[in-house]
């Protein structure tokens, strides 16, 4: 996941996100200057700017954030109001310099709050929220402004404007069009309100599901409840009870539908117990439901798009991503649905089958899943989860396999660095070089579980990079891997694995970042482009020169053995109908909340979700969705409102530009450069689909994508090419997150 908040580019920064927007108009009374004791008061002076966490103390937010807004109005006030005709340098420009002060406060507020939050930091956040998308609609509605952009993009040809410019001023111009600057009086006030409401109950869902997924995680007394779980998970489940100050075992729940140990449970009972805890978690009847938000927030965002003229908001949102509109978005699920639909089948049949031969006395459910389909992966191909995991040590991997591969691509070097501080001591911090050994930037990474970090895995930016005002990125990532009891060794699972090479993938895509302006920067471009990289970065985790480089077992010291590694080749398509169905189910869920018109009523939400799925296509009998309304945090308030697809989208992406790897020698020094020239450093300065076409030759064919996931076989299955190539796209600076 990319969660990206790009401050300084006013006029269009913060509506394509999620959470609050840009800059809020301070209220009255507000400290227009921070005191020098404030540590936001200043540029940091450690490297590269990276915010000091050892003197951020979680009271100094609020008053840095009220500041910065109260600071960053006054620049716009002032670029909106000058007497001198609009330039690019005095009014875009102009703006790209705005709001540093917000800008460093902000990028370090989201990042602890979401991954270590507390009280303090909740509270901030719930003030703060309506305040920050009150002063992105002061701006983007500001008529004076607007004139002054408008009245440039109407001139571009007469500009001279470079392309990065020229791409800059029409982001900005078609930014604030999308934002109502064109609207009238009357329905820019309603949007005002909209904004508002919509911001707090997003910030209201996200806090409720963090509470709710805490409050629902599985306690166990009896031990024995607990049978074919091992000693490194057993221990962890004892941790993870004592440090909640509980007796016997607690299992939390991660962010998805699917829980980790589900694979390995032996009692019926308990897998349901745990897999009805994660289906339940914000379901309860209590101050944790959020079903309530769920339903006001759907409502709230067809009504903005009504305000626009359109049918519904996923057709508001989506007009500058790859995919355009919902139709095509829509289309693209619809055509994957007939080769998932029978693959799932496939399997469901498979698991009863196991189930009956090993004399189950009980109904097969989704929670017996994994722990079926982890036994007849081992009867296949031979391969044993909890043996795989002894071959992956969390900091073996990180160094000799995630580092590695950035190294023999793009000749990357990483220094580790213990005079940095962060916001939680399981971190580690990297220094990194380039090719020619010069700085390039500095990389965080928090890898482990707490009760307090938001689910899921990310990657933002603490400081963005611009060369307009000499900044190199600050980059973190986050996980949620279970972390292990105290003396026990790092050990993560294959997923875990390849979710790390994911992130990771995003972090190049920020690292590599080479433009002017930062509304352009990095990974500020569309949904559907974003998880590209990433997702194309995961191929490299079974490389043959990378997979043993780091695969080395934790007691013996021995490389994976190769009949390991082609069993794991082997697997690759097993139970992928699950883990691909699940996705695709959540995406149309998705698709289905936000294509309702502003005339439908409050939805209930149960209702709602169990109609999308029946008419989805998809057997979701057998394979529920990998996020369920009530826990979807993607869409509801991380930015993926209407672009879940994302993920599956950009897999056809990552996928075709596999296969173009393998065709011109795979993992070298000079595929890796060509693609880092052409993909990863271009930020948001080209067309999409024209820049994947420049690189790889041709536009994106499906056809990758299904033979990866053994989907080619089966009726219906979607020819090459029966997706259209992703259209021009004007995007604009976003948030998001790996979807899996």
């Amino acid at each position: 996941m990319v969660r990206t908040l790009l401050l300084a580019s006013a006029a269009v920064a913060m509506a394509a996100i999620a959470a609050p927007g840009l800059a809020a108009p301070a209220k009255r009374g507000a400290a227009a200057t921070l005191p020098a004791s404030n540590p936001f008061a200043t540029p940091s002076t450690l490297p590269f700017g990276t915010p000091d966490f050892s003197k951020i103390k979680d009271s100094d937010y609020l008053p840095a954030i009220l500041a910065g807004m109260a600071q960053q109005k006054r620049e716009v006030m002032a670029i909106a109001n000058s007497p001198a005709p609009p330039t690019f340098a005095n009014t875009i420009v102009a703006l790209e310099r705005s709001g540093s002060t917000l800008e460093r406060v902000i990028l370090a507020f989201f990042a602890v709050n979401g991954a270590n939050t507390n009280d303090t930091l909740q509270a901030t956040d719930t003030k703060t929220s309506p305040l920050l998308a009150a002063h992105s609609d002061f701006i983007n509605l500001n008529p004076k402004l607007f004139a002054r952009v408008k009245a440039l993009h109407e001139r571009e040809s007469e500009l001279g404007l470079n392309p990065e410019q020229a791409k800059l001023l029409d982001v900005y111009y078609k930014g604030m069009v999308h934002a109502g600057a064109e609207l009238p009086p009357a329905r820019q006030a309603q949007l005002k309100t909209i904004n508002q409401q919509l911001s707090t109950l997003q910030t209201e869902f996200g806090q409720k599901l963090l509470a709710a997924a805490k409050a629902g995680a599985l306690h166990v007394d009896d031990a024995s409840a607990l049978a074919g779980l091992s000693e490194q998970q057993l221990a962890a489940a004892q941790q993870a009870a004592k440090d909640r100050k509980v007796s016997g075992y607690v299992l939390p729940l991660q962010n998805t539908t699917q829980q980790p140990l589900l694979d390995s449970l032996s009692s019926h009972a308990t897998r349901q117990a745990l897999f009805d805890a994660s289906l339940n978690r914000a379901e309860k009847g209590d101050k944790n439901d959020t079903r309530a938000v769920v339903r006001r927030i759907a409502k709230l965002r067809a009504d903005k798009a009504a305000l626009f003229g359109e049918a519904n908001w996923a057709d508001y949102t989506l007009y500058d991503q790859m995919a355009k509109d919902r139709a095509t978005a829509v289309g693209f699920l619809e055509r994957l649905a007939p080769p998932v639909a029978a693959k799932e089948r496939q399997e469901a049949a498979d698991i009863r089958a196991l189930a009956s031969q090993q004399g189950a006395n009980f109904e097969v459910t989704p929670a017996d899943w994994n722990f079926y389909a982890e036994q007849i992966r081992k009867q296949r191909y031979a391969i044993d989860s909890d043996q795989l995991k002894q071959y992956f040590e969390f900091n073996k991997v990180l160094e000799d396999g995630v580092f590695y591969a950035a190294n023999q691509l793009y000749g990357l070097t990483f220094k580790e660095r213990k005079d940095i501080p962060t916001w939680s001591p399981d971190m580690r911090v990297f220094q990194v070089y380039d090719q020619d050994g010069k700085e390039l930037a500095i990389f965080m990474i928090d890898p482990w579980k707490r009760d307090n970090k938001n689910g899921g895995a990310w990657m933002s930016n603490l400081v963005n990079q611009s060369y307009l005002r000499g900044t190199k990125p600050v980059i973190f990532n986050v996980e949620n891997f279970t972390k292990p009891a105290p003396g026990q060794p790092a050990l993560i699972s294959w997923d875990d694995v390849t979710t790390m090479f994911h992130e990771f993938g995003h972090a190049l895509h920020g690292m590599f970042a080479s433009q002017t302006y930062p509304t352009l920067s990095g990974t500020n471009v569309a949904r559907d482009f974003v998880e590209f990289p990433s997702q194309f970065n995961e191929n490299w985790a079974l490389d043959p020169k990378i997979l043993p480089h780091y695969a080395v077992h934790y007691k013996t010291g021995q490389t994976i053995p190769q009949e390991l590694v082609q069993k794991i080749l082997a697997a690759r398509t097993f139970n992928q109908g699950y883990e691909v169905g699940e996705v695709l189910e959540a995406a149309r869920l998705d698709l289905d909340w936000h294509s309702l018109p502003a005339s439908a009523p409050l939805q209930n939400v149960d209702q709602f979700e169990t109609q999308s799925l029946a008419n989805s296509g998809y057997a979701v009998a057998d394979v529920p969705p990998r996020y369920r309304s009530s826990y979807f945090l993607h869409i509801w308030s991380n930015g993926y409102s209407a672009g879940y697809y994302a993920y599956p989208w950009t897999r056809m992406l990552a996928q075709d530009a596999f296969n173009s790897f393998e065709s011109h020698g795979g993992l070298t020094r000079a595929n890796g450069q060509r693609f880092r020239d052409m993909v990863l450093s271009r930020g948001n300065t080209l067309d999409y689909a024209e820049m994947y076409r420049a690189w790889a030759g041709h536009d994106p064919s499906i056809q990758p994508y299904l033979v990866y996931y053994g989907l080619t076989g089966g009726a219906a299955t979607p020819a090459a090419g029966s997706v259209p190539p992703a259209p021009a796209a004007q995007p604009r600076p976003q948030k998001g997150e790996r979807g899996e």
